[in-house]
């Protein structure tokens, strides 16, 4: 048995504990020792889609750009990161910026452009994959899905069945969407994975909380740094596509710090009746220029800059108004004497 399969299958016997070894984490930064001032670079996670298919922009790059992306990371003597350490990472600090890799959907595009290379170069990555559609004209099929997964550096993960919205399902269709795909990872790869991509970013509180229940790690498609007080079942990406993929913005991105803080408000990110929602965040007692911050947030369908206010070290941000499309964001920056840090909220708005 492959030592991944080792790892993946271990997973599911202790879950438990390291789920609730990893909300201590999170929910208990302070006691800890977890503190703004601990030099925590950060693991800055990308995220792809399509490959050279120059007719869906929103989610393509074209492979000579891909390349000049893992150019940059390299001169900017970056590391590639293998996701497997991410459980060590939320309970030491580290001081090298990581970037990660991930991929959305197995589009075939992906396997017949950039996996050769990513091969070659052996970087490691996460491929998420919704079961349904594997086979289908345009994706990947099993065979090649196990003959990415056979390599020590890449990783699959989960991204549903369906690849449905989630919030728009009731309960009981959500949990059997998700039991469907990790019984089809059981049949053809003989385990579930860890990792999870909640389609399109969305997700409640009720589907984050059936997530950390079976798997260990979850991202969405909220900008961010992933840094020590973030939580696993929330982990930000940056989505990178021939809009947001010019090297400029690229560069910027992938020198950006985590902008860490103690608490986030509010903890429930799917919106019924309390649009817009009352938005703020508690911040170490100890953290340093927070009062140089600066959120944009699109509702209304408009990006501007966000109505801030400080009460001591929380942050209280009043929106213009509701959020008109089906998702909502907000993404705060702040330059700490040079060193440009940020994070991302995205919220789900009930379409009913």
């Amino acid at each position: 048995m492959s030592v991944k399969k080792i790892l993946f299958l271990a997973a599911s016997t202790i879950k438990l504990f390291i789920i609730i070894t990893l909300f201590a984490f999170n929910c208990k930064a302070e006691d800890n020792n977890i503190k703004y001032y601990s030099e925590d670079m950060g693991i800055l996670s990308l995220m792809y889609h399509r490959f050279d298919e120059n007719k869906y922009p929103s989610t393509n790059i074209q492979i000579d750009v891909f390349k000049e992306h893992i150019k940059i990371i390299k001169d900017s003597n970056y590391e590639f990161y293998d996701p497997r350490h991410l459980e060590n990472n939320f309970s030491t600090n580290k001081k090298k910026k990581k970037i990660l890799i991930t991929i959305d959907d197995a589009f075939t595009s992906f396997y017949e452009v950039a996996w050769p290379y990513l091969k070659r170069e052996k970087i490691p990555f996460i491929l998420f994959v919704s079961t349904e559609i594997i086979g289908q004209n345009g994706y990947m099929t099993w065979a090649q899905i196990k003959e990415i997964e056979q390599e020590s550096f890449t990783y699959i993960g989960n991204h549903s069945h369906s690849h449905d919205y989630l919030v728009d399902l009731n309960y009981k269709d959500f949990v059997n969407d998700i039991n469907t795909s990790s019984a089809s990872f059981y049949k053809q790869l003989g385990y579930n994975p860890i990792f999870f991509s909640y389609p399109f970013g969305e997700y409640s509180s009720k589907i984050k909380k059936h997530i950390s229940k079976n798997f260990k790690y979850a991202f969405g498609q909220h900008s961010g740094v992933i840094d020590i007080n973030k939580d696993p079942f929330e982990l930000p990406r940056f989505p990178i596509n021939e809009k947001y993929g010019d090297l400029d913005r690229f560069k910027f991105l992938i020198n950006l710090y985590p902008l860490q803080y103690k608490n986030l408000y509010p903890v429930e990110k799917y919106i019924i009746n309390n649009n817009p929602p009352k938005f703020s965040v508690e911040f170490f007692d100890e953290q340093k220029n927070i009062n140089n911050i600066n959120c944009f947030s699109d509702e209304g369908n408009k990006w501007k800059k966000s109505n801030i206010s400080f009460n001591k070290n929380t942050l209280n941000l009043n929106f213009r108004e509701k959020f008109n499309f089906r998702r909502g964001r907000v993404n705060c920056s702040l330059n700490d004497n040079g060193k440009w840090r940020w994070f991302g909220v995205q919220f789900s708005v009930n379409q009913n």
